[in-house]
């Protein structure tokens, strides 16, 4: 029978095993929406299925993760976890002195505001960041988003805003997010053929997880927020790309986990909703922000693989140079 090298073609595009499974099943929640559930059983759980497969690669990855590494993940996930916030809050700040709470109001950039890119900027998309690391990085690199999921939920978002009081992080949710790259850690360590069985399934479950995280991208939304969603999708990577870069540069990486750090999680998108329900003072920037914020983890669901891979391949041809010179 005839070969087909679908693998070969998948792999042509940068960040291929992860942006063209996304893509595929963006395209499917965007123009096919009921289809998993029409099929149901296991159809539907292959597109639903994102935290479950998420879970077991958590696991895997932790495996793979030597523990005297652990000096390494806290300096890693560290540096990437207050550059993150850190670029937030600057941006937070100056956009602030001049926007106020409001969202502006009229113009080319009616309804963005203080809020939206703050929301947009705060959080790292886990699963997106674990799958390019487990692609491009070290399994180190992974484990430095135990450090980084801190970032998760409004708390961030309301000190950026300096709103005060509430946090969204109740520690069995904090734990539960961390307990199965612990229980990885701790089989990999205990057992070194243990490390070897569950560290050959991470590349497996990279198309997987990008198909189902895809499959919550509505394609509709980058519409719906036109030119000022694509846009500020855009900033988001930029702006804190370059920052993320740089701090991933100066901790000893190679720039790869920064970049693979400049985009938005999908549970940012609820983080408006959650600051307007603390400070009814953002109630009207709330209504776009969250619009703008959907827009945003498409963007950078899009964006953040292509770049990784860039700059991946660009290490990895350095790395070459470097070895031929010798």
């Amino acid at each position: 029978m005839a070969q087909i090298h679908i693998k070969r073609g998948i792999e042509r595009v940068p960040g291929g095993m992860m942006i063209v499974p996304l893509l595929l099943g963006a395209l499917v929640a965007t123009f096919l929406p009921g289809m998993p559930k029409f099929f149901g059983s296991f159809t539907n759980a292959l597109f639903t299925g994102a935290l479950p497969i998420l879970a077991v690669f958590y696991v895997c990855m932790g495996a793979s993760i030597d523990v005297k590494a652990t000096p390494y993940l806290l300096k890693k996930g560290g540096a990437l976890f207050v550059t993150k916030v850190g670029a937030a809050i600057v941006v937070g700040v100056v956009m602030g002195h001049f926007l106020g709470e409001q969202p502006i109001s009229s113009g080319l950039f009616a309804g963005l505001s203080t809020l939206a890119v703050v929301a947009a900027m705060n959080d790292t998309n886990g699963g997106l960041y674990m799958a390019l690391m487990g692609q491009y990085g070290r399994s180190e690199d992974v484990g430095a988003y135990t450090i980084m999921s801190l970032e998760s939920g409004p708390f961030l978002t309301m000190v950026t805003l300096g709103v005060a009081g509430l946090s969204a992080f109740p520690w069995p949710t904090l734990v539960g997010s961390v307990l199965p790259l612990v229980f990885g850690m701790l089989l990999g360590n205990l057992d070194r053929e243990m490390r070897a069985f569950l560290g050959k399934a991470v590349p497996v479950m990279i198309p997987f997880f990008a198909l189902a995280l895809g499959a919550s991208l509505d394609l509709h939304k980058v519409w719906q927020a036109g030119v000022l969603g694509i846009g500020l999708g855009i900033a988001v990577v930029i702006v804190t790309g370059i920052p993320l870069y740089l701090a991933d540069r100066l901790t000893g990486g190679t720039g790869v986990a920064g970049v693979a750090a400049a985009n938005t999680a999908g549970n940012a998108a609820a983080v408006p909703a959650l600051i307007a329900a603390a400070n009814p003072v953002y109630s009207e920037a709330a209504k776009s922000a969250t619009l703008l914020v959907a827009a945003c983890v498409v963007v950078t669901a899009i964006l953040s693989p292509i770049l990784t891979a860039a700059v991946a391949k660009r290490v990895q041809l350095r790395r070459e140079a470097g070895e031929l010179a010798r």
